[in-house]
């Protein structure tokens, strides 16, 4: 009945087929297929949809097909190396299992609003609620381990993304934070993985009964947070890559016990696309059933209205217990040291730049060490959490001189600069990204935004009818 092949765990195998019944056997044969490949396209990077697609035709080795549920989604196939294209490190796609892009359709973000995903690492969903909120807004990413919210940091800069913070907290520190701030949360939650099996045929070896339980322990805490942090009126959706009952169901199930002020809420995505449960606004994908692999979603609504005055306590409570300290006896003007930094900025602003900065991405000045951010406005002080990226990072102060930041030149548009350079072809940008230097028959001298294929993908320092290659040594490739 079921492939001895597989080596699916003996106990996960008893419970699908109690839990799917005829659909069993359909569900055990779609486990030896293999895998869906997909990848999502960057908005901020491209106008349009046509706009993506007229720049792959340039590969026409790709046979790109659409993700149903996602308008930026694509499958590709298993021979097929977009990881390996120079496009992959301009940010102009993010690399993406099909069926994990359904979670952020559910939440829909809105240009403008504050959005927070509480468990982001590596970052494939808040690059992607980063696209649809077009840069207007703040997301707040957030990653309880240190190295990979390291690895979600560096992910929301390949994607030039603006106005986003990383944290590296947990969630029960980011709820005192918090209180009722935001108007949608993605709970992307840690699971027993056993969606991923066919993806990920290590999380086979680590699968048990005991881990399942355990899991479902450790999302219900992490729910529990995400609903002090949500406004009322706000939408919280709760993902997993789990076909358990005891993370899904029966989690949604005990969490809106526990919190009346929450309801289920119907999505027409979910509606159309994915099978659904007894109660609507839960969904399951099924991997039998569609290409991709196994999720569940739930999305909800927490009830209530917050109304001005409640809002302005709120926001009063926010600062005041985030900033108490920096407060005392401070006054609001910039340090010496800060005051170096905006200076340095300015001046490579006015000689670099085509834009004020400022008005593209409103925001507020912070130092860290001699790193200069650009901080979303709508972002709390920082004071009390552990920051790993705190909005766009501008640039280092360096012994009196100002040095442009490799998140800055993925954040700018080419036409955004004074000057550019753009690479002739798919080898000359390889070797770019290797470290090398462009030759150039030009008078350009200074900062220049390197380029290929209309895209940015890093700075170089021209002088001389050479470009000095400035691409940072932790993300050279090999070619």
């Amino acid at each position: 009945m079921i492939d001895e092949n597989l080596k699916l765990p003996g106990e996960f195998c008893q419970r699908m087929q109690t839990l799917l019944g005829e659909e069993a056997e359909d569900f055990f044969s779609s486990c030896q297929r293999e895998r869906e490949y997909g990848l999502r396209y960057n908005p901020l990077k491209f106008e349009s949809r046509k706009s993506f697609e007229e720049k792959m035709m340039r590969e026409p080795e790709w046979k790109l097909s659409p993700v149903p549920w996602c308008v930026e989604g694509y499958y590709y196939g298993a021979d097929e190396r977009p990881g390996r294209h120079p496009w992959h490190e301009a940010g102009a796609y993010y690399i993406q299992e099909p069926s994990a892009m359904s979670a952020v359709e559910l939440l829909m973000p809105q240009p403008g609003e504050k959005v927070c995903d509480l468990c982001a690492a590596p970052g494939g969903k808040t690059t992607q609620i980063a696209g649809k909120m077009q840069g207007q807004g703040l997301l707040v990413s957030n990653e309880f381990y240190a190295n990979r919210a390291k690895i979600l940091a560096q992910n929301v800069e390949r994607m030039g993304i603006a106005n986003t913070v990383v944290l590296n907290e947990s969630t029960e520190h980011l709820a005192e934070f918090f209180p009722e701030f935001f108007d949608r949360i993605l709970v992307d939650a840690p699971c027993s993985g056993e969606g991923m099996f066919r993806k990920e045929p290590q999380a086979m070896q680590e699968w048990s009964l005991e881990n399942v339980l355990l899991c479902a322990k450790r999302q219900q805490e992490i729910l529990s947070h995400a609903a002090k942090m949500l406004k009322p009126g706000g939408v919280l959706v709760y993902s997993t890559c789990t076909f358990a009952p005891e993370e899904n169901e029966q989690n949604i199930q005990q969490f809106l016990e526990k919190h009346p002020e929450f309801s289920l809420e119907i999505s027409e995505i979910g509606e159309q696309y994915f099978s659904h449960a007894k109660s609507s606004g839960i969904y399951r994908l099924w991997p039998h059933k569609l290409r991709g692999e196994g999720h569940f979603l739930a999305r909800m609504r927490k009830t209530g209205s917050q109304n001005a005055e409640d809002a302005a306590i709120i926001g009063l409570y926010v600062e005041s217990a985030n900033s108490r300290k920096n407060r005392k006896g401070a006054k609001s003007k910039e340090t010496t040291k800060t005051a170096e930094a905006l200076s340095g900025f300015r001046n490579f602003q006015a000689q670099a730049l085509q834009i004020d900065l400022e008005q593209k991405c409103p925001g507020r000045y912070v130092l860290f060490s001699d790193n200069l951010y650009l901080l979303p406005k709508e972002m709390p002080e920082l004071s009390g959490i552990k920051v790993v990226r705190a909005g766009l990072h501008l640039g280092t102060c360096k012994k009196n001189r100002f040095e442009p930041s490799h998140a800055l030149a993925l954040y700018l548009h080419p036409g955004e600069v004074r000057q550019r350079v753009e690479l002739s072809s798919k080898e000359e940008a390889l070797k770019y990204l290797h470290g090398e230097t462009a030759s150039r028959d030009s008078g350009q001298k200074g900062w220049t935004l390197v380029c290929v294929d209309g895209l940015s993908i890093g700075w170089g320092k021209a002088q001389n009818g050479i470009v000095k290659n400035h691409y940072p040594k932790g993300l050279r490739i090999r070619y």
